[in-house]
């Protein structure tokens, strides 16, 4: 029997209450804007929503007979047991992809995933928070927004950049390119992957091939105006090729997935048919292949640094796999996060997101509305959501993004369930976020690199951040570390929480939503960051100072 993926909607429950039909409903709803959801496959080639069909049907089975005092614990995309807790702990907690140190190798991920034992729920595929490509857009966004700031004068007009990747992540590239005003060039490999773009309206134009590309750039400087151009292609040809030409663009990244080097990047010289029957037959050889593509990658990302452009890693692993390969440099490109983004996290302000579980958008902009009241000052919120409100599509169940700090995050919680409580919103709220956050991922290679006092590889606090988050009563609350490409290479923790209209809701975000973002800044207190130090002042976190004992 074929599978359908619609996008729940409505206000007819199918649970025994909305907590647990809002996690009903997230989990059909990855799989409604998923990649290959036949698969299971939400996005970055091998994140899943569950580690196979029985799975799934047995974790929706759970779902709609879940009682308010009892919690569905998942595996690895498994569920294992309900259990009888109480009406304050998670509805769901999960485990995903965990594996102790000496054993977190790509090689015995891939065994044991063949083996049925473990699958890789990604960040928000596994835990059923991926709201489509929206839910990067304003993060990448926020990148070339800092650039501007700090290189170009805040003004990215007549700015090239080039990139790659148009995947479940990297589709966000064109359309954030476009908002913030420069021309964007995306190199990707899949031909479907380039037409999905065009469609949703993240993609502008599809060039016919280099030159093509070139001058719709070209045209677009010239006039400083903005505008986002497809190029079917591998990267590390395309990136290789312009680099030789003497072109220089201004910004340079990629976000293929760099990650894995069996399910998800495509070496130079292979087509997606030859790479897909390697995965079956020589995975070796596919490894090694994508990882001497990489080298090339990597050094034509670093000649045009050498050349003076802003080049930065945009977290997928590209930088390890070339430095493997024989790439001594390649980590003088800087990773996202500690170049751009560092200071807004040390202040426990990224990426929040919140759910229409009606399927109504006009839930959204009633919520948007509030925000441009509310926190009309706040530059980087008021901003974004006119811009959402204009130029991005909702996918699946209308949902929106926000970079809001600690205590932002609480106050919008709490007005969008008064808003559910007095009847101006249609149905519930799902509120959650990015696993990359200031308190909920450990990983050296993006969100922690370079850590002021050297705690980059320290995975205690995304640890202390899950079980926060189950004490404060979250409704589901997840734990992930790598798969693949990833394999000990990061642990992160996820959280939702539903607005449901209850004063119980209330209870739950007011402490859920308080504590995540404290854990955040305790983290960068603790790390030395100033910013975080000041917002602990500012904000009366209770942190406690051990500076004194610490050891030089």
């Amino acid at each position: 029997m074929k599978r359908e993926f619609p996008i729940p909607q409505g206000t007819t429950l199918r649970c025994k209450g909305w907590r647990q039909e809002a996690l009903l409903r997230l989990l059909e709803n990855v799989l409604a804007v998923g990649e290959d959801p036949d698969n299971l496959i939400v996005y970055a080639a091998m994140g899943r929503a569950a580690r196979d069909w029985p799975s799934h049907d047995a974790m929706v089975r759970a779902l709609l007979t879940l009682e308010d005092d009892q919690t569905l614990i998942v595996q690895s995309g498994k569920p294992i047991g309900v259990l009888q807790t109480h009406d304050r702990a998670p509805i769901v907690i999960m485990a995903n992809c965990n594996m102790v140190g000496q054993w977190a190798r790509a090689e015995n991920f891939y065994r044991w995933e063949k083996e049925n034992l473990i699958c890789w729920g990604g960040l928000t595929a596994g835990d059923w928070q991926y709201i489509g490509s929206q839910g990067v857009i304003q993060g990448t966004y926020e990148i070339f927004s800092r650039i501007a700031e700090r290189h170009f004068d805040g003004d990215l007009r007549g700015r090239f950049i080039l990139t790659a990747g148009m995947g479940g992540m990297g589709g966000a590239q064109p359309l954030a390119g476009r908002l913030a005003n420069a021309a964007i060039l995306t190199v990707e490999i899949n031909p479907e992957r380039i037409e999905k773009r065009m469609k949703a309206g993240y993609l502008e134009c599809r060039a016919d091939n280099l030159d093509h590309a070139l001058t719709l750039i070209r045209d677009a400087q010239a006039r400083r105006a903005p505008i986002s151009v497809g190029l079917l292609g591998n990267a590390a040809d395309v990136f290789s090729e312009i680099l030789a030409r003497g072109i220089v663009p201004d910004i340079v990244t990629d976000q293929t997935s760099a990650h894995d080097l069996v399910y998800g990047y495509v070496p130079s010289g292979y087509t997606l048919a030859q790479v897909a029957e390697l995965r079956k037959t020589d995975p070796d050889t596919l490894m090694r292949e994508s990882r001497a593509s990489i080298v090339r990658h990597v050094t034509a990302m670093l000649g045009f640094q050498d050349k003076g452009a802003v080049v930065f890693d945009n977290g997928n692993l590209i930088r390890t796999h070339a430095k493997e390969g024989g790439v001594e440099r390649a980590f003088d490109i800087p990773v996202f996060t500690e170049a751009f983004l560092r200071p807004l996290f040390a202040r426990g302000i990224g990426p929040f997101r919140w759910i229409a579980l009606s399927g109504d958008p006009d839930d959204i902009r009633k919520i948007d509305d509030f925000l441009l009241r509310r926190f009309a000052d706040n530059q980087i919120v008021a901003n974004w959501i006119r811009l959402a409100r204009e130029y991005v599509p909702f996918e699946g169940l209308p949902a929106r993004i926000g970079w809001l700090g600690h205590g932002e995050r609480t106050e919008l919680a709490l007005e969008v369930n008064r808003m559910v409580r007095d009847g101006e919103l249609s149905a519930p709220i799902a509120f959650t976020r990015d696993h990359l956050d200031a308190g909920a991922m450990a990983h050296p290679n993006i969100m922690t690199e370079n850590m002021r006092d050297g705690s980059d590889a320290i995975a205690d606090w995304p640890l202390l951040n899950a079980m926060l988050n189950c004490a404060s009563s979250a409704d589901l609350v997840a734990i992930h570390s790598g798969g693949g490409g990833y394999s000990g290479y990061m642990t992160s923790a996820g959280v939702t929480v539903v607005a449901d209209g209850t004063p119980q809701a209330d209870d739950r975000l007011r402490l859920s939503m308080t504590n995540d973002t404290a854990s955040g800044v305790l983290r960068y207190a603790d790390a030395g960051y100033e910013e975080a130090l000041d917002e602990v002042g500012l904000k009366g976190i209770g942190r406690i100072d051990t500076a004194s004992t610490r050891q030089p």
